[in-house]
């Protein structure tokens, strides 16, 4: 453990090999550089700020304290368990922890302030019935609403989209904290019998807590899950068209599912409404977790290929790819590393792997022809911070196997 290991090869790949004491790190290394846009920043702050004083005052003037301390309790509860389901189809490439916490808050003040401002516009100029405000001008207002933040990373921060799982998640993210918010109404609503919602007290909270937070929480999750497919499918696409196309038909799709839901509490005096639930959300559900599923096995084909390519072009040692890339070899190398050099070396381990992860998704880019125009440049600083930690950073032993064969590279280095 006394020197840096240097280059591709054996050297520091087993714990036979040397490599320089994790306390070495020098100060700053594990600190990424920033890639924040000023206009993104400005606008989601602001965002999020009007939209916590509006809903802030909508939620003190619907419920008194108590209903409302009972609305925030019953609605977080299956908040911890829904973001983690999409915590954990995004384990390759996680997502920044204070993007995601943005992204939850989104859905909690600023998309619920966007459309409950939509819906009363719609009731005041239009004079609307429930069921168009319920299967059209919700739907419509609501998913847009949620909808817009995803976008506004495809516009400002598109370098942090890599694909349809990004897309699900950030989508699946603002989805959960909507549906926070409005339970939050709805619960402490029906704790005070407000609107008819029965005669209240604690069991008719419970009563609809069975079926918002039991029966149906990933409901706003899942239709905004669409717009993020689309947006999804729009990074990945080789044609402009596509680009344009995938989000608009990605919308439509969260429209359409959000009004069916909701079309079925009203037509049949809302008998229909558990059999939407098993014969159409359900399968929905199912269906998109199952793709979720094939895409995240499909991101670690391709992350091998990438890897394996990047590997032959002389920029990475080739044994490393399956500790970069199989998910019970990370773990597995994550903590060798804590037992080998303690917390520090597992921190390093954990950046040195990530950004081989982000290098791989850039790098299968160029090899299908939809790189970035910054691709050299992104490429280049990605391969100085891999080769910076490399000196720190130990395998264990034996050698994972591949995922996938390695591929012969063709073309030289892209960078």
């Amino acid at each position: 453990m006394t020197g840096p290991a240097t280059g591709p090869g054996h050297g520091g790949l087993y714990p036979a090999g040397p490599f320089a004491p994790p306390q070495a790190v020098p100060p700053g290394l594990l600190h990424r550089p920033r890639r924040g846009n000023v206009v993104f920043v400005v606008l989601v702050s602001l965002a999020m700020l009007v939209g916590a004083v509006v809903m802030g005052v909508v939620l003190l003037l619907s419920n008194g304290t108590t209903a409302l301390a009972i609305g925030v309790v019953l609605a977080a509860l299956p908040v911890g368990p829904v973001i983690a389901c999409f915590l954990w189809l995004d384990r390759y490439e996680p997502e920044p922890v204070p993007l995601l916490v943005v992204a939850f808050g989104w859905g909690a003040v600023v998309a619920t302030a966007v459309a409950l401002a939509l819906q009363l516009l719609d009731q005041l100029v239009f004079d609307t019935s429930d069921a168009w405000g319920g299967v059209v001008a919700a739907p419509v207002t609501e998913e847009a609403a949620k909808g817009l933040f995803v976008l506004l990373l495809l516009w400002f921060r598109r370098r942090l989209l890599d694909g349809v799982l990004d897309g699900i998640v950030y989508a699946g993210l603002v989805g959960v904290g909507f549906a926070f918010t409005e339970n939050i109404l709805y619960l402490g609503g029906a704790y005070s019998g407000a609107d008819g919602a029965g005669p209240g007290g604690i069991r008719s909270a419970t009563a609809l807590f069975v079926v918002r937070g039991v029966f149906s929480p990933f409901a706003h999750p899942l239709f905004t899950s669409f717009t993020g497919l689309g947006v999804g499918f729009a990074v990945v696409a080789r044609t402009r068209r596509w680009r344009i196309l995938a989000p608009l038909l990605g919308y439509l799709a969260a429209v359409s599912a959000h009004a069916s839901w909701n079309a079925s509490a009203f037509l049949d005096g809302g008998h229909l409404f558990v059999l939407t639930y098993v014969v159409a959300m359900v399968p929905a559900f199912l269906l998109l977790v199952g793709f979720a599923l094939w895409a995240r096995s499909r991101e670690g084909r391709m992350l091998t290929r990438s890897l394996v390519d990047v590997a032959n072009r002389g920029l990475l040692d080739p044994a490393e790819v399956p500790w970069l890339v199989r998910l019970p070899a990370r773990r597995a190398s994550r903590r060798f590393a804590r037992g080998y050099g303690g917390p520090l070396a597992e921190k390093v381990m954990r950046e040195y792997q990530q950004q081989a992860v982000e290098l791989g998704f850039l790098h299968d880019r160029y090899l299908r022809g939809t790189a970035p125009e910054d691709f050299s440049a992104r490429g280049a600083a990605m391969v100085h911070r891999l080769r910076a930690l490399r000196p720190y950073v130990g395998f264990p032993s034996p050698v994972p196997r591949y995922a996938a064969p390695p591929q012969h590279s063709q073309g030289g280095r892209p960078w």
